[in-house]
């Protein structure tokens, strides 16, 4: 789950041109902007390795102080990263109340995959569902949910409706269309029986042309 205890300490700034914003990067700080809680947003710009670690933990409820300022709890509302070297560029931070559920996306984890008896006769388990949108008290929201596959067979599939939420969190996906994995047969075996219908096919127009070029002849 969440808490509170991770602090970040983060400096004002007003808004500023591309040029300056490079500065900030370059100088190890990153830019950002607080939403939310009925205020103004308020520029900040933040060091890159504390944001880092403060962000460590998704869901994380962060205390933040703006110029050494009273701390208000925030969470992470968007996070923009490098395309290539991956590193936080900008990040989006939302004020909240520790009493009213708000809105988040967590990932889902699969546990027990190996041990599946699917798995082990050769099955391909796929996970099609990696991030669930969720509800919670924002110390309530946690950093991923786990569900157990450790009884898969092939052919099976998991629907949402499967999962057991961490207590205080509601899932918000639809349960009945929302596919979370799937145990397909080993693809070696169903491309060979693709491939065996196909050839069947060919064989069976080959046969309907023979008999038809017989009846040609025949006719003559």
């Amino acid at each position: 789950m969440a808490d509170t205890t991770t602090k970040l300490n983060v400096n004002s700034r007003d808004a500023a041109g591309s040029r300056a914003v490079r500065r900030l990067r370059r100088s190890g700080r990153v830019p950002g902007v607080l939403y939310g809680g009925g205020a103004e947003p308020i520029g900040f710009d933040a060091d890159e390795r504390e944001l880092r670690h403060a962000l460590a933990g998704s869901g994380a409820v962060l205390d933040l102080s703006v110029d050494g300022g009273k701390a208000t709890p925030v969470v992470l509302k968007e996070a923009q990263r490098h395309p290539v070297r991956g590193e936080t560029v900008h990040v989006d931070l939302l004020r909240v109340r520790l009493d009213q559920a708000i809105s988040a996306v967590v990932p889902i984890e699969l546990a027990g995959v190996d041990d599946a008896p699917g798995v082990k006769e050769g099955g391909i388990l796929e996970q099609i569902t990696r991030e669930l949108n969720v509800e919670a008290l924002p110390t309530a929201i946690p950093e991923s949910i786990v569900h157990d596959v450790g009884d898969m067979q092939i052919g099976e599939t998991i629907l949402l409706g499967a999962l057991t939420p961490p207590d205080g969190v509601t899932l918000l996906d639809d349960p009945e269309e929302t596919v979370i994995a799937t145990l397909s047969p080993p693809r070696l075996q169903s491309e060979a029986a693709e491939e065996i219908e196909a050839e069947t096919e060919v064989v069976g127009e080959g046969g309907a042309q023979a008999d038809a070029g017989e009846s040609s002849s025949g006719e003559e």
